[in-house]
């Protein structure tokens, strides 16, 4: 079978489904991976898979550049006669499913793994764009399958009569390989990790990560992973780290994580001097060390306002075996076990999150028994095997 995983960047398909090629591959199908030019259609060539450059802005609104687009989809599908398409990110679901519609491509898979801007945020230009939206999604899904990752955005999408004429699934995200995402399996591991993630600022000589129960000498670090959006709440990031360090000042607060100047939502420069000014946060900019990150770190955050599909900055952590503070949104609430895994507070309350940190940063016992639950939980039902596993089921079901 001939399958064709088309995203919106190369980044997505070499971090979040590089799995489900390389499980598509080992069964002996054919694997085509379609994505807008980047660094990362090199590295998809050398590891053995065929990528083509398909050029399609990720904020352009242009209606004949569109179209275009469109256009290049459809001739694209009609050259490769896939046996089956699979398409991630918003654009993507919607050209590729008009595309594929054309060019007789029977078999189509939608990946919705977020609402997005358009139907989360409540901007003028959000709900200028919203019906928009929503008539392409109805036309664009129609005949489908469609794969959620959380039954809060199925919900969402079903209550505006998108899905009426659509094959639904849920799906537990996009899979962690829990292989590779493992705690730290010692001390001294713990030491090089830490210095490997962290090489600018802090001295080699400073103790392992994760440890101690907020005495002195004992440094604390609480990580947060995600873009530099207002959704993702970043400005109550900054806030709780200032409260949590006005009690605990030794304790590090670490945002990896680029800019996103294309996103409506993107964090305006002035707040980022601003905070960075303010010294409560390191920004540690967009980072590819991941595994290392997540393992040197004490907690991960995610303080996102809007809700996620399932969060990956919170799956790679919970596979590192450390315990989670998150907001109770879409999402987030579907991966943090509150109370057992982590804990999880209002959207957009920066004392509720420093508050639920504090408690933890104070309480070794209690981040060792979250940390070693998260490990569990994600391997119980979010491990790649897991997650290819029900996409197969579903690829099955598409004849």
């Amino acid at each position: 079978m001939k399958v064709v995983l088309f995203a919106n960047t190369d980044w997505f398909l070499y971090n979040f489904k590089l799995a489900l090629a390389n499980a598509l591959r080992a069964r002996g199908d054919e694997v085509v991976l379609l994505s807008p030019p980047g660094e990362y259609g090199q590295r998809l060539r050398e590891m053995g898979f065929r990528w083509e450059p398909l050029p399609v802005s990720r904020s352009g609104v242009n209606p004949l550049a569109e179209l275009m687009a469109v256009r290049r989809v459809h001739a694209l599908y009609r050259a490769l006669q896939p046996d089956l398409v699979h398409h991630f990110t918003i654009k993507c679901v919607i050209y590729g499913s008009f595309a594929a519609r054309m060019a007789g491509v029977k078999r189509v898979v939608n990946s919705v793994t977020g609402l997005g801007f358009a139907l989360l945020a409540d901007t003028f230009k959000a709900r200028l764009i919203r019906p928009v939206v929503l008539a392409l999604y109805r036309h664009a899904l129609r005949g489908t399958a469609v794969v959620f990752q959380n039954a809060d955005n199925r919900d969402t999408l079903q209550r505006h009569g998108v899905l009426a004429r659509s094959r639904v699934y849920v799906v537990a995200g996009d899979g962690i390989d829990t292989d590779v995402f493992v705690p730290v399996q010692s001390s001294a591991t713990a030491a090089l990790v830490e210095r490997e993630a962290f090489p600018l600022s802090r001295p080699p000589a400073t103790l392992p990560l994760g440890g101690g129960n907020g005495n002195a000498g004992v440094r604390q670090t609480v990580l947060m992973m995600a873009r530099l959006l207002q959704s993702k709440g970043v400005a109550e990031f900054v806030a709780a780290a200032a409260l949590v360090r006005a009690r605990m000042p030794d304790v590090e607060f670490l945002l990896a994580g680029a800019p996103d100047p294309g996103n409506p939502e993107a964090v305006d420069e002035a707040s980022l001097r601003e905070w960075q000014a303010q010294g409560h946060v390191q920004f540690l900019g967009h980072r590819s060390d991941a595994l290392a990150l997540n393992q040197a770190c004490s907690i991960a955050v995610l303080a996102s306002t809007q809700g996620e599909g399932i969060p990956r900055s919170l799956l790679e952590a919970a596979a590192c075996g450390k315990p989670l503070v998150a907001t109770d949104v879409p999402g987030c609430r579907d991966l943090v076990q509150a109370g057992k895994t982590g804990f999880l507070v209002p959207p957009g309350d920066a004392s509720a999150l420093a508050e639920a940190l504090l408690q933890l940063l104070g309480d070794e016992s209690l981040r060792a028994r979250m940390g070693a639950a998260a490990r569990v939980h994600v391997e119980q039902g979010f491990s790649d095997q897991r997650v290819n596993a029900q996409i197969f089921e579903i690829y099955g079901a598409e004849v």
